[in-house]
């Protein structure tokens, strides 16, 4: 009990803001999801941030709050809530989600990234960064956008109370991976399986 008391007293502020967004509605051009999996990202206190560093990709990360930061990975699109006041640098990274509303345009903007001889459920189709913003059809040009004002992409009221949220390490990261900064909604089977990173050694924050 010690070590879960330190780890809560230690954690960034952003790591609250993260178990804050688990159950609210995230509504993006016509499809709405749940939130059931997120990751805290603490700007250039945390190695594993784009904000580590301040550069023109991360520019958004370190402006107003309540801004969504994309970028382009592995050719999925990626959508984070930057959390922190204009300045700081921190982030959430929307790791899953259960889709609530939209289903069919859900399907049809997974369906080309889905082999037939594997059927994907739909607890599926949010499951991991990339789909969830594949789902809810978020590219580049969101870059930016106001997640507190309506149309877009836009940040809901809290749809489910998580009876229970387990945190874990972060997925895929090489630089601070065993920090226990991804959250999710226990028992959700939208979340999306662990794998840490080949390269990852045993490094926490500074």
């Amino acid at each position: 009990m010690e070590s879960l008391v330190l780890a809560m007293v230690t954690e960034p502020s952003v790591c609250a803001q993260a178990r804050g967004l688990l159950g609210r509605i995230l509504t993006s051009h016509g499809v709405s999801a749940v939130i059931t999996e997120v990751e805290a990202y603490d700007g250039p206190h945390d190695p594993a941030s784009h904000a580590y560093t301040r550069t023109p990709r991360s520019e958004t990360m370190y402006g107003p709050p309540m801004r969504l930061y994309v970028y382009r990975i592995h050719g999925h699109h990626c959508a984070n809530i930057v959390t922190s006041p204009e300045g700081e640098g921190s982030a959430v990274l929307i790791r899953a989600g259960r889709i609530v509303d939209g289903l069919d345009l859900a399907r049809q903007r997974r369906a080309p990234r889905i082999d037939d001889k594997r059927r994907v459920g739909d607890e599926s189709l949010g499951r991991g960064p990339g789909n969830l913003a594949k789902a809810l059809g978020i590219t580049m040009a969101d870059l930016r956008t106001d997640v507190t004002a309506l149309g877009g992409v836009h940040l809901g009221e809290r749809a489910q109370n998580p009876e229970t949220i387990v945190a874990g390490p972060r997925v895929g990261v090489r630089l601070a991976a065993d920090e226990p900064w991804r959250f999710w909604i226990g028992d959700e089977p939208s979340v999306s399986a662990y794998r840490r990173h080949p390269k990852a050694g045993r490094q926490t924050r500074s």
